[in-house]
């Protein structure tokens, strides 16, 4: 519970997170690359790139992985490899096609825990590594991972939340923390065909149309990825902060900065919310209406008083620059 929380303070723990902070680098890359959203059929700027294709879109995604977490815990960064791009293609209402690595390491044995985290994941989660680059004479070991999925009904996306929707969050708590790391997962050791199962349920939304926007959790955590979604669609809202599924025993502070193997927000019409909600109780995954969202471009948090506090005002200033009207990409 929040009783007795500084919300202020919480809000500019929010803000000054380390997660946060990476996503206000994305602005400045985007400009010097010649990105512009304004002027796409479909903004640049979501989980993953969506290029037309027949009656659907080709989702493309890449995630790059810091060396230290690499060094730390080869076999599970190989294993995000997979996790958290099969992650980016569920968001945006795809289901994955095939995987590329790009891997750099001292030696062979150095690359063998990253190819073996790889290699149990694209085994449990049904998708094919058909290809990358490999280098096992480098300085230091770093990798970066990128998928190809397809969207066959219509898109989730970070730009298509409207005042009124509920936003939702959907958390699988049952995991763990991969100390030192804000890692929660839920994945390893999963049977394979829960977890094909439980991706499966965002494609399903989208295609039966119970939402249309929605982004996965990321490393700016709960908060954090609210606060991308809110400025891609040009809305506010309040979040309160009781409402967020978290596992027992875990501080509300630290699980604000955690990056769940199965987390998402989407924002859904409040008459369609109970379908959404029952869509991932049946799987066993946590699922509750967290706010309300609201046309104000003000995103606040709220605690068990009724107390609120401003975690970002995007009429004062953007965080990733990818609102509508924006230029920008986000990752």
């Amino acid at each position: 519970m929040t009783a007795g929380f500084d919300l202020q303070a919480l809000a500019r723990q929010i803000r000054d997170a380390r997660g946060v902070a990476h996503k206000r680098d994305i602005d400045a890359v985007v400009a010097r690359l010649g990105l512009d959203s304004r002027h796409a059929a479909i903004p640049v700027g979501d989980d993953c790139a969506a290029i037309p294709d027949g009656d659907g879109h080709l989702l493309l995604a890449i995630e790059g992985f810091l060396d230290g977490f690499v060094a730390d815990d080869p076999y599970f960064a190989g294993y995000c490899g997979i996790m958290v791009n099969l992650s980016d293609v569920a968001a945006m209402g795809g289901r994955p096609l095939a995987v590329v690595d790009a891997l750099w390491s001292r030696d062979a044995a150095a690359a063998d825990p990253i190819l073996a985290g790889l290699s149990d994941a694209a085994a449990l989660y049904g998708v094919p590594v058909v290809g990358g680059h490999t280098n096992t004479r480098a300085a230091a070991g770093n990798l970066a991972v990128a998928v190809l999925g397809r969207a066959s009904g219509r898109l989730l996306t970070s730009f298509d939340a409207a005042p009124g929707d509920d936003l939702v969050a959907a958390i699988d708590l049952r995991g763990r923390f991969r100390d030192p790391h804000p890692y929660w997962d839920a994945s390893t050791g999963t049977p394979g065909e829960r977890l094909r199962g439980d991706l499966a349920l965002l494609p399903g939304l989208a295609e039966d149309g119970l939402c249309a926007a929605a982004k996965d959790i990321s490393m700016a955590g709960v908060i954090g990825t609210a606060l991308m979604l809110l400025e891609c669609s040009q809305v506010g809202g309040v979040i309160d902060l009781d409402a967020i599924p978290r596992p027992q025993g875990i501080p509300l502070a630290r699980w604000l900065t955690a990056f769940p193997s199965f987390g998402y927000l989407l924002s859904v019409r409040p008459d369609r919310t109970p379908t959404v909600l029952a869509r991932f109780a049946e799987r066993g995954i946590a699922a509750a209406g967290i706010g309300r969202l609201d046309a104000s471009r003000v995103a606040r948090v709220r605690g068990a008083t009724g107390e609120e506090a401003v975690v970002w005002d995007f009429v004062a200033g953007p965080l990733i620059g990818c609102g509508k009207d924006d230029a920008g990409a986000a990752s």
